[in-house]
């Protein structure tokens, strides 16, 4: 059980806002494993504000289960605006990018570059609390770079204007993803606040959940990466042995069918089988002739032709 404000979690295993990977049909299909809450991917909060058809596509509430928006920008009055849009469309929870490590973010001021500026993460984190009337969380990274690691003066920030839940990931923005996520740093955030704190980053089996949990004294995980192409990863932590939930060829073919029409009932037959290809890459990867699957999927932009070659490979 985790508690974030007054919404209750079954299950303090997270899904990981991840930009062009945890959309609507991904969260459809993650779902059912069973994960406390499943997080939209980061939307830009000026986008929000236009509100066009692909923006409002991103925040489509997941059906039967709690909804959680991530937004980003550096404008604190943009991004309390972005917030009662999302709540105002059926979220649950506002979830504010501090961590994207990405060049394109951090030059807009967004994501990770907020680290370097106390003051306007502060004005930002409370206009949004202000806004919105359901939870709101941050997720960030350790600092900067090694000589700022202000991940636990963040989190002090954080919960005086009135964040419910930190996410921590165990890097630093200049790392991106390289070197290995430090969980042990995570206890320092822990230690500096009173509210749920999670961390994040490197988390791919129930050995590392259990070994994070025990270095960071977190009170849950969040798996980002670890679930591509195994959504069920949720299923397997919660059964709490690898060998107890196992997955053959016959219901890997079936999810893998379910997610592959649920992506083309959302973004149409050309998108849908495009976006599809990086998830077919990562639930083929490590079997027999993987490689010959990818290059004729890639081929492929015929939504008949390609269901035949998933149901022939698995």
């Amino acid at each position: 059980m985790l508690k974030i404000g007054n919404l209750k979690l079954e299950s303090n295993y997270l899904l990981a806002p991840m930009s062009g990977i945890s959309d609507y049909p991904y969260r459809e299909i993650v779902k059912s494993f069973k994960p406390g809450l499943v997080f939209s991917e980061m939307i830009a909060s000026r986008a929000l504000l236009e509100q066009n058809k692909k923006t409002m596509k991103m925040i489509k509430r997941t059906d039967n289960f709690l909804s959680a928006v991530q937004i980003a920008g550096c404008d604190p009055e943009i991004m309390g605006e972005a917030a009662k849009i999302c709540e105002e469309n059926g979220a649950d929870l506002i979830d504010i990018n501090m961590g994207c490590p990405v060049k394109k973010v951090v030059n807009g001021y967004a994501g990770s570059a907020l680290m370097r500026d106390e003051l306007l993460a502060s004005n930002i984190l409370k206009s949004v609390t202000s806004s919105v009337k359901i939870p709101v969380t941050l997720k960030t990274r350790k600092g900067w770079d090694d000589n700022s690691l202000n991940a636990p003066i963040i989190a002090k920030i954080a919960e005086d204007n009135g964040i419910k839940m930190i996410t921590i990931h165990g890097r630093t923005r200049c790392q991106m993803f390289k070197g290995k996520s430090d969980w042990k740093f995570v206890e320092k955030v822990k230690n500096s606040v009173q509210i749920p704190v999670l961390v994040n980053g490197d988390i791919n089996s129930i050995r590392d959940v259990k070994e994070a949990l025990k270095e960071s004294n977190a009170d849950g995980v969040m798996i980002g990466r670890g679930s591509y192409g195994r959504p069920w990863i949720f299923q397997e932590i919660k059964n709490n042995k690898e060998n107890q939930f196992k997955i053959d060829l016959k219901e890997k073919k079936d999810i893998i069918l379910n997610h592959f029409e649920l992506n083309i009932e959302h973004y149409g037959q050309e998108i849908g089988i495009k976006t599809f290809r990086k998830h077919l890459g990562w639930y083929s990867r490590s079997l027999d002739n993987s490689n010959e699957f990818r290059f004729k999927i890639n081929k492929c932009l015929d939504k008949t032709k390609l269901k035949r070659l998933i149901n022939d490979f698995f």
